[in-house]
């Protein structure tokens, strides 16, 4: 019997296949032979990646290897971690300190961070370990940052941090810091820097709390880049925080036309707040009313003023036969919505006018009876 000619993949494919694999497999092949080994460590191959922090104190010879040959090879780094673990969190500044410490490639930095605080003041190694690696320009080549996601980072951000970024990362293109603590440490002060600092930002995500009229203006600017996407989060912190004027959003929409604007109402934002807040001149593509309260005129408002824009809306509130006309009047001018999740009891007729009304959705929450919470969207195939 004749065994079968060995076939050697080129790099290129043994790089994709390799690409599938977690970081531990990855420096286990890499040990096979050295066609595997230069295959794992080219550079397609760390472009995206996505470190687990849950490894522990185990297996130090692969961590070891992860921070010798992969740091300085990633460009957009996405990293996880169960905050509870005091290890994993040691883990995450053992990281981040190793790519302030070398010259390196990145443009995109994520934390996604889960689990319980573990005490009051849990994260503060996690945010020094990020100043440190803001802190090591020029030396380190930081200024290659282009994209920063701190929205699942659990921890209070302050004016000392995001100025930090401002300063080290002038080609900062998408900046992301409304992470939904009950605090917000972050001025307009330092916001207005970072859209003076940053000409090419062209996506943010902030509290409401940390605008003001002056980052508006810095926003119209003709010498910045275009600004596309907005993403605000509006809590208790607005109760003492200015409101912004139809004419400024209606400046801003006409300086920024391609922009659209995702705005989280958090359960803690007083109602009386909530008309101050949805002006006409919005450009809202999705909207998230989570306060809980009878919302029958705020949904009426978003049908007659977002209809061209919204493409997702999620309500927490309370049934009633008028939030079922509403929702109804919602679904016949709301065409372009995509998902529609409600959070309570609706008619069956409520459903039946979003599925026949609005031919772009994909998924929605809409019950018609009480079931077991968490509740699940439904998924449509189209």
């Amino acid at each position: 019997m004749n065994l079968p000619e060995y076939i050697e993949l080129p790099e290129e494919i043994l790089g994709h296949i390799f690409s599938f694999l977690p970081l531990s497999d990855r420096y286990t092949i890499s040990r096979v032979c050295h066609t595997w080994k230069n295959a794992v460590l080219a550079p397609a191959l760390w472009s995206y990646t996505e470190i687990s922090c849950d490894f522990g104190d185990k297996n130090e010879e692969c961590i070891q290897w992860i921070f010798t040959h992969s740091l300085a090879r990633i460009k957009h780094l996405k990293i996880l971690c169960d905050q509870s673990q005091d290890c994993n969190r040691k883990n995450v500044t053992r990281i981040l300190n190793s790519i302030a410490e070398k010259e390196n490639k990145l443009e995109g930095l994520c934390i996604v961070c889960c689990g319980e605080h573990p005490y009051f003041y849990s994260g503060q190694d996690i945010l020094q370990s990020i100043k440190n690696l803001c802190q090591s320009v020029p030396e380190c080549n930081f200024f290659t940052l282009k994209h920063i996601d701190f929205r699942f980072l659990p921890f209070t951000l302050d004016d000392d941090l995001i100025k930090l970024i401002a300063d080290g990362c002038p080609n900062l293109k998408s900046l992301f810091i409304n992470n939904g603590t009950l605090v917000c440490k972050v001025s307009p002060e330092i916001i207005k820097e970072v859209v003076r600092a940053c000409p090419q930002l062209s996506a943010l995500g902030v509290f409401y709390a940390s605008l003001s009229e002056d980052v508006f203006m810095e926003l119209l600017s003709t010498e910045r880049a275009d600004l596309r996407y907005l993403n605000l989060f509006c809590n208790r912190l607005n109760k003492y925080m200015m409101n912004f004027s139809e004419s400024l959003w209606e400046s801003l929409r006409k300086r920024h036309p391609l922009l659209s604007v995702d705005l989280v109402l958090d359960h803690t934002l007083p109602a009386r707040k909530i008309p101050r807040i949805l002006q006409p001149n919005i450009p809202i593509s999705s909207l998230e009313l989570n306060t809980f309260t009878y919302m029958i005129d705020q949904i009426m408002f978003v049908s007659t003023n977002y209809n061209r824009t919204l493409k997702r809306l999620v309500l927490q509130t309370t049934s009633s036969d008028k939030l079922n006309s509403a929702l109804v009047d919602l679904a016949k001018r709301c065409s372009l919505l995509e998902e529609i999740h409600c959070y309570c009891v609706v008619s069956p007729f409520v459903v039946h006018t979003f599925l026949s009304y609005c031919p772009k959705l994909k998924q929605y929450t809409l019950k018609i009876t009480k079931e077991v919470a968490p509740w699940q969207p439904i998924k449509i195939s189209h």
